[in-house]
């Protein structure tokens, strides 16, 4: 018989694994089709539609639309038991809730164009307020304290999506937080005045955090780009950059998702091997 914490963990789990199951936005191949005669019509369709709208060409699964909160917010810590080695109990378990994640409409295209539209309708009726306004409110919008802040494998990556958000910025520039070709002091200075939304990598968001430069105080939304690299890495698969984001993710975001201030959103497909593989049934 188990002690009483570890079946209290494993019926949390067991909650968790029963939730829908992994959706995918692969479209069957000829060698598959025979294994997936089962996946049901309408199933099938989703998978069929979304290829349509443009998703990437490797397939994937797309957590934040194919998953419900509950099923992400799962991928979320199992990633992060993985990565740190470690169970969380069943105390420190209830201390999230499903309303940290953010569900993206099903069917449409996660991509650079996209974006903006997506962090719009997420923020819903704030959006001006947070996202466009450029002076700072002593007590309530201090400097250097971005509403949005996304996080990607690297500089190419970031600016990509920074044009993603172009209708935001006209009157309050992004900022760039990421080591390629800008040094840590004029990202520091920049982050003196107001800062709406900041985009970057692991390591550099991190560095500023520990500077004092970038403030969480106003954080809403983080959003993590999954988007995989030629080599179909990840922000939680390639390894250094991994190892850097769940450093940060310990040390500065993970208390602010738990007090409910900061929501989590995925963006862009995973590829359907690491849905399952993080997404299987708890042992």
């Amino acid at each position: 018989m188990l002690p009483r914490t570890q079946a209290a963990t494993a019926g949390k789990r067991k909650m968790l694994a029963n939730t829908l199951a992994v959706k995918s936005t692969n479209p069957v191949s000829k060698k598959t089709r025979k294994q997936k005669k089962h996946r049901p019509l309408a199933e099938q369709d989703q998978i069929n539609a979304a290829a349509a709208a443009g998703e990437p060409a490797g397939g994937g699964v797309l957590l934040s639309a194919a998953l419900p909160p509950a099923r992400q917010l799962e991928f979320l810590l199992r990633s992060f038991e993985h990565a740190a080695k470690m169970r969380l109990s069943p105390l420190e378990l209830g201390a999230y809730s499903e309303g940290c994640m953010v569900q993206l409409t099903e069917g449409a295209s996660q991509d650079v164009e996209s974006f903006g539209d997506h962090v719009k309708r997420t923020f819903g009726a704030s959006w001006k307020e947070d996202l466009c306004e450029g002076n700072l409110i002593e007590g309530l919008v201090e400097a250097g304290s971005p509403a949005l802040l996304v996080i990607s494998l690297g500089a190419l990556r970031s600016l990509e999506l920074l044009r993603g958000l172009n209708m935001f910025t006209r009157g309050c520039r992004a900022v760039k937080l990421f080591a390629k070709h800008m040094k840590v002091e004029e990202q520091a200075a920049l982050l003196k005045a107001r800062v709406n939304i900041a985009c970057g990598t692991p390591s550099r968001i991190k560095k500023l955090i520990e500077m004092e430069a970038l403030s969480l105080s106003r954080l809403k939304l983080v959003v993590l780009d999954m988007q995989r690299d030629p080599k179909s890495f990840n922000l939680f698969t390639l390894p250094q950059v991994s190892n850097e984001f769940w450093d940060l993710y310990k040390g500065y975001l993970d208390q602010k998702v738990k007090e409910g201030d900061t929501r989590i959103c995925f963006y862009g497909a995973v590829s359907e091997k690491d849905a399952n593989k993080v997404l299987s049934a708890a042992e």
